[in-house]
């Protein structure tokens, strides 16, 4: 009897939400309809597709014609269509009704687009914990694909991963399959020639087999070098589907519920929180992250028995690991509330709509693929939670005092009905969020120049050029370790930040330079607070510091000031300053986005200063946001680019983050002495997103 074996195939296709219309345009031509070609090309091939909100979306609005052949295919039974939350969210970050919502939302628009609700979810990232079969399940759905990593996790055998299991959670069940490491790796990037002999290789006289692969649809034409392979010369899919029709009479493709109804599964297991292999690694800190890499290196080259029972990070550190994540899931689950809250009709409907949104995956990580430091995502994201906030409260203004970002100290939230700044009194009294409602710019949105575990590899990489060696790479196979770089010296960029980029920021500096007490990453006092104003202190150094933030203002005209005291018990000859970092999209030499002090323009990725006296003005009119920044008395200005390096599929990068803006009073104190200075930041906005919204 011939040996026989199934090949399942599920690509699965997502695009950010926040993502630029050419990034969704550039795939779409060079992997999403090449496959869908291909697959009209072979019907004898069937394969579970799996499509992201945004996404379908776009393809919906600019190539309704993709949408029509996908309908036809899976009419015809070739294609199966899967589901998963909506925007692609991590649903372990969740509340519960927001997991339900997202997947039921996500199932409900397949089954508009495609005539038939999904059985299977994609899960994003592949992030699991052992809650998520009851949530699945509750949803509607029966399977979802997890990773081998996964499988071996909850001691599954490499040679026991050819079929389905079952496993449960508070009494729903759910299949999982697991997706055969060999499977993909060498899918699309060996010859097709070694992919049939390892699937032949695998196969049984009895044919209860089946290999799973699952992974990113973009590796076929958008990966770097992967169109030439996939669809030029290379023709690696034309020529692997038809070697599939040559060798049908032991070789066959199924969907993967095509499966599910005529082969039982192998068994029960429980799987461990767990993602893929690398995300677990980019959880971790930067030199665990390069210890764990190198075990794991280690192990596999040895196929060491310990190789299974080595695990990585938890994907929930990310929020321990970046600040800026974590406020912006906090911020996430404070929408998620308000939002809950409201009476049942159309505007909680829109509310959800931007919540699941804000909900994407793309910014509550950082990886290889840029995560959180893609500062366009990053706004988007970040606009979308404004926005929901804002049909939350409608003209009332957002305030309170409570632990918003869950770290056991309590912050306050100023707000009015044109903006929200969320002050962190135990940290510098920083303002770590200033959202404006209207234009639904994130002002303080930038990054923390941080160490990351690949600065070690850039720094390798340039060191062997130097030495006139080739850094060592791997195929494209291991995009996750490709070596590239888009600049040379990029290392001398690695600048790392000694606190947070909040706005408000106080510092006091001797006649010597240096810094007197630590008013910027220290704990301040509680003094007022009000639903507009808050004051704070904190005495350090021989120094008191007094600091009221305050906010005024219209919708479109905001006010934000930041008024400082400072008393001196032995006297101080020195210097005073306030740093504000914010982020008006100002990146790659943007000619929207501006400085003006005087006659004298400069973008916002440049440096520049203007003398006290000076008006500085800076925006973007793109975004209809123009600041005008006063002082009293009159105070030196300086700005400059915040810049990380971070890695990517294209390679190492520049990144710019935002701007960091100094105000300099010199100070001279004699002792017992007290001076007051204050910044007052006028805004103006010439754009409301929520009326455009009701116009269009």
């Amino acid at each position: 009897m011939t040996a026989r074996i199934s090949l399942a195939l599920v690509l699965h296709n997502h695009q950010p939400v926040g993502n630029f219309g050419w990034v969704f345009e550039d795939v779409f031509k060079k992997a999403y309809e090449p496959m869908i070609g291909a697959l009209e090309r072979h019907p004898h091939v069937r394969v579970g597709l799996h499509y992201t909100g945004p996404l379908l979306e776009w393809m919906s609005a600019n190539q309704p014609e993709a949408i029509a052949r996908l309908r036809a295919l899976a009419d015809s039974g070739q294609i199966e269509i899967l589901g998963g939350g909506l925007y692609e969210p991590i649903l372990v970050s969740l509340p519960q009704r927001d997991r339900h919502g997202q997947l039921t939302r996500m199932r409900d628009e397949v089954e508009r687009l495609f005539g038939t609700a999904p059985m299977g979810a994609w899960l994003a990232e592949r992030v699991w914990e052992p809650s998520l079969p009851f949530d699945l399940a509750e949803a509607g759905y029966a399977y979802t694909v997890l990773d081998d990593n996964h499988l071996r996790g909850a001691a599954v055998k490499d040679a026991d991963m050819w079929g389905t299991y079952t496993t449960d959670d508070q009494g729903r069940r759910l299949t999982i399959f697991g997706t055969e490491k060999g499977l993909r790796y060498v899918i699309p990037f060996r010859a097709v020639d070694e992919l049939i002999e390892y699937l032949r290789a695998a196969a049984t006289e009895d044919g209860d087999r089946v290999g799973m692969m699952g992974d990113d649809g973009e590796k076929f034409g958008s990966w770097p070098g992967t169109y030439e392979h996939c669809w030029g010369e290379g023709r690696w899919v034309d020529d692997c589907f038809e070697a599939i029709a040559e060798n049908a009479d032991w070789l066959t493709t199924v969907t993967p519920s095509e499966w599910m109804s005529r082969e039982a599964p192998i068994g029960r297991i429980y799987v461990p929180t767990a993602s893929y292999v690398e995300m677990t690694e980019w959880a971790l800190p930067p030199d665990d992250a390069n210890t764990f890499h190198a075990v794991m290196a280690k192990a596999t080259e040895e196929e060491s028995v310990a190789l299974p029972f080595l695990r990585g990070g938890l994907w929930r550190n990310f929020q321990a690991r970046y600040r800026e994540i974590n406020d912006l899931h906090k911020q996430m689950l404070r929408v998620s509330a308000a939002v809950d809250a409201m009476e049942p009709g159309s505007l909680r409907e829109r509310a959800l709509d931007h919540l699941y949104r804000g909900q994407s995956n793309d910014c509550y990580w950082h990886g290889l693929f840029g995560g959180v430091y893609i500062v366009h995502m990053r706004m988007a994201t970040l606009a979308e939670l404004i926005a929901a906030e804002d049909l939350v409260s409608g003209e009332a203004a957002i305030s309170g005092k409570a632990d918003y970002d869950l770290d056991g100290y309590e912050e306050v939230l100023l707000g009015t009905p044109g903006q929200t700044v969320l002050v962190d009194v135990a940290e510098g009294a920083g303002i770590g969020s200033w959202d404006l409602r209207a234009s639904r710019v994130a002002l303080a949105s930038v990054m923390r120049r941080r160490p990351e575990a690949y600065h070690k590899a850039l720094r390798e990489m340039e060191a062997a050029k130097e030495r006139g060696e080739k850094a060592a790479g791997k195929t494209a196979s291991s995009i996750h370790d490709v070596l590239l770089a888009k600049e040379s010296g990029l290392s001398a960029a690695l600048v790392y930040d000694d606190h947070e980029r909040r706005s408000g920021l106080v510092r006091l500096m001797g006649a010597d330079g240096r810094q007197v007490g630590d008013f910027v990453n220290g704990p301040w006092e509680i003094d007022t607070t009000v639903d507009r104003q808050l004051v704070v202190t904190r005495t350090a150094g021989g120094l008191a510091l007094r600091k009221q933030i305050a906010i005024e203002g219209s919708r479109m005209y905001p006010t934000l000031s930041v008024r400082l005291s400072v008393e001196a018990e032995a006297g101080l000859d020195g210097t005073l300053e306030l740093e504000m970092n914010v982020n008006l999209s100002g990146g790659g030499g943007n000619p929207d986005a501006y400085y003006r002090s005087g006659d004298h323009e400069s973008r916002h990725d440049a440096p520049g200063n203007a003398p006290a006296g000076t008006e500085l003005r800076f925006g973007n009119q793109y975004e209809g946001v123009d600041i005008a920044a006063i002082s009293d008395p009159p105070a030196e200005m300086a700005w400059s680019p915040v810049e990380t390096v971070s890695n990517s599929e294209a390679g190492f990068e520049r990144m710019y983050q935002g701007s960091c803006l100094l105000f300099r009073w010199p100070l001279r104190l004699a002792p017992g002495e007290a001076q007051s200075f204050e910044m007052r930041f006028d805004v103006s906005q010439t754009r409301d997103r929520a009326a455009e919204k009701i116009q269009a």
